[in-house]
Order: C-alpha cells, then sequence, then structure tokens
C-alpha cells in the first residue's frame, strides 16, 4: 500500500475551506511545513503553527501542524482550487524556463527543489526547476 501524505493535507484543506472552517489540524512532516510556508508566504493562508502531541492523542511523536485558513472580506475563497501534480506513480518535474504562470499569474505551483520548496514564482526569480508537488489557484 501506498500513501500520499502531501495529497492527504491537500485533501484535509479541500475539505475544511467547503465547510468554512477557521483551522484544520493534520500530522506534521517537515515536508508539510515547508508547504504550509509556502503558502502563507503567497498569501493563500493566513498561518500556521505546530503543535506538540499529547499522549492519546493517537498520532505519535511528529505532532500536529494547525494551519489558519484565509477567506476574503466578504467570506469569499482565497483558494479556489487545490490540487497535487506530481503523485507517486507519476512524478512531475519542469525546468525553470519550462515553468509556465498559473491562471496567468493567478495562481502558484509549489515545486520542491535543491533549495527548498518554493512557489513558482520564487523558483523562476532564482533561476531552478524542481519537481511540482501542487497547483494553487
Amino acid at each position: 500500500m501506498m500513501t500520499d501524505p502531501i495529497a492527504d493535507m491537500l485533501t484535509q484543506i479541500r475539505n475544511a475551506l467547503q465547510i468554512r472552517r477557521q483551522k484544520v489540524r493534520i500530522p506534521r512532516s517537515a515536508l508539510k511545513v515547508q508547504v504550509a510556508d509556502v503558502l502563507k508566504r503567497e498569501g493563500y493562508i493566513a498561518g500556521y503553527h505546530a503543535q506538540e502531541s499529547k499522549p492519546g492523542d493517537g498520532i505519535g511523536a511528529q505532532g500536529w501542524l494547525e494551519i489558519d485558513l484565509k477567506y476574503g472580506p466578504e467570506g469569499e475563497d482565497v483558494i479556489s482550487r487545490i490540487d497535487r501534480v506530481s503523485k507517486p506513480g507519476r512524478r512531475v518535474y519542469f525546468k525553470a524556463k519550462d515553468l509556465l504562470r498559473v491562471m496567468n499569474g493567478l495562481g502558484i505551483n509549489i515545486l520542491s527543489t535543491s533549495q527548498g520548496v518554493l512557489s513558482s514564482r520564487e523558483a523562476r526569480a532564482r533561476g531552478i526547476g524542481g519537481e511540482v508537488l501542487a497547483q494553487v489557484y
């Protein structure tokens, strides 16, 4: 059985947005924290913070990542769509020159690069490519 923790994270964010939750709590990992950091830097979420797990949580020693979701001034969605691009069965890579704009610049790709997890804007500015983890707009 193969698991995809990033896809699970994106699905939990998507589901929380559908029911208008203010926060979503997911199991923490270093990669998930980096993805949340990109979402924060690009303005798609209000913030995030790591929480330690307590005995009886059923999560283990890794703890939780609590993400504060963001909505517009009149309650409109900031994230219209959030999708996994590269999957365990089909990895998707792009060079810096091949990175296309998402929704004519209204969205971003989240890339795993040699310099860490970056948005497509940051990767293009640095001239590096990588594995496209997700697309957000």
